[in-house]
């Protein structure tokens, strides 16, 4: 173990694994001495567990209804009580978190990608590419994300797959338009001009250069939004045009329970809670990502 850490701590590595490896040590070390970061982290192991051993935890089926149990508050035999068709809400709630996780997962495969390919052809080439593409993103980032959803979502129509696009659309101007900002710190930098003097083309110096440099702040700004994305899902959800009955989905359930909130609270409150909560894990993760990637805190740590 001795050994280990000092490989892994070595000031002078003898390749690029054992430098690649020492900086991730070092970063992990650093996550962990933040404990809103470490809590946020244990917050989104929690789900992401529950979501894969979701039919071994719940206790009921997502679906089944049983009206003679409807509305029952939160007890030993329904911990967090049943809604109107008396179907149990922790079971819905624990089957619900697959779709928040889906959801959360493909916007940032398909939003993430693109809002940084995008920023970072605009930054590195400039000029009339550059107008067009940043024309264009300012365009949709003048608009409210949640507004702009709604329209596409009301020009697909409602369906989960469908609000999954509606979100992506919404996302990625915010990835182009930091990408952009990173590509034009360094586009002019010597080690950029080296490569082209070595004959590397521009596609093999965006790939190969660009794109790795602009990670990091992708990587802090996609963790940070996962909040949004999951409030942006809820709210069409809610509004009954993302994930469509029967479907355990958080924000459909608060729709569903808003009718009973005064007399039978809990149908509405717990995923309610379910959505705070992993809202607030993303929040926190992101955050302690944001301080270890950050260059200027590299020094401190």
């Amino acid at each position: 173990m001795i050994l280990t850490k000092r490989w892994l701590l070595d000031e002078s590595p003898a390749s690029r694994l054992q430098a690649s490896m020492g900086r991730l040590y070092r970063m992990w070390v650093a996550l962990l001495r933040n404990p809103l970061a470490v809590l946020g982290g244990v917050i989104l192991l929690v789900l992401l567990l529950t979501a894969a051993f979701a039919p071994w935890i719940a206790p009921y089926s997502p679906y089944g209804q049983n009206l003679g149990q409807r509305l029952l508050p939160p007890s030993g035999l329904h911990w967090m009580g049943t809604d109107e068709l008396g179907r149990d809400i922790f079971s819905r709630v624990v089957y619900g978190s697959r779709i928040t996780l889906m959801i959360v997962a493909l916007v940032a495969v398909i939003s993430a990608p693109l809002g940084l390919l995008i920023g970072a052809i605009s930054g590195y080439f400039g000029g009339w590419v550059d107008k067009v593409l940043m024309g264009v993103t300012d365009v949709f980032l003048s608009m409210p994300k949640l507004i702009l959803a709604l329209a596409f979502v009301a020009a697909l129509g409602p369906g989960i797959e469908n609000a999954v696009i509606a979100i992506a659309i919404t996302a990625w101007p915010a990835y182009a338009r930091i990408a952009r900002a990173e590509t034009l710190t360094f586009r002019n930098s010597e080690f950029i001009m080296a490569t082209r003097l070595l004959g590397a083309s521009d596609l093999r110096v965006i790939v190969g250069h660009v794109l790795p440099l602009c990670s990091s702040s992708m990587i802090v700004r996609v963790t940070l939004d996962m909040a949004g994305i999951i409030l942006t899902a809820a709210g069409l959800g809610f509004l009954g045009l993302g994930a469509q009955p029967p479907l355990p989905e958080w924000g459909a359930m608060i729709s569903r329970g808003r009718t009973f909130i005064l007399d039978q609270w809990w149908v509405a409150t717990m995923p309610g809670f379910a959505i705070i909560l992993v809202s607030l894990g993303f929040c926190f993760l992101g955050d302690g990502l944001r301080d270890v990637l950050d260059p200027k805190q590299g020094g401190k740590s």
